[in-house]
């Protein structure tokens, strides 16, 4: 298992190809350490932030209580 997440899991995750686009979702889920990577110019969402998000472990930056909803 890969420390990032994969293009197809941010894929699945936010239903979009563009990196750009699966960045604004990701931010609005609350993964706000998401981020565009300087060399690939594709979204970077590291695997134990995520899990930490999804779990609940970890409050969103912006303080709200939502919670991610994975599209499948």
């Amino acid at each position: 298992m890969s420390i990032v997440l994969s293009a197809q899991e941010l894929q699945a995750v936010t239903g979009y190809k563009r990196p750009a686009d699966q960045l604004k979702v990701l931010h609005r889920l609350g993964f706000y350490r998401a981020r565009i990577g300087a060399v690939t110019r594709q979204v970077v969402l590291e695997r134990a932030h995520y899990d930490a998000i999804c779990s609940g472990k970890v409050a969103p930056a912006n303080g709200s209580e939502y919670r991610p909803r994975l599209r499948g």
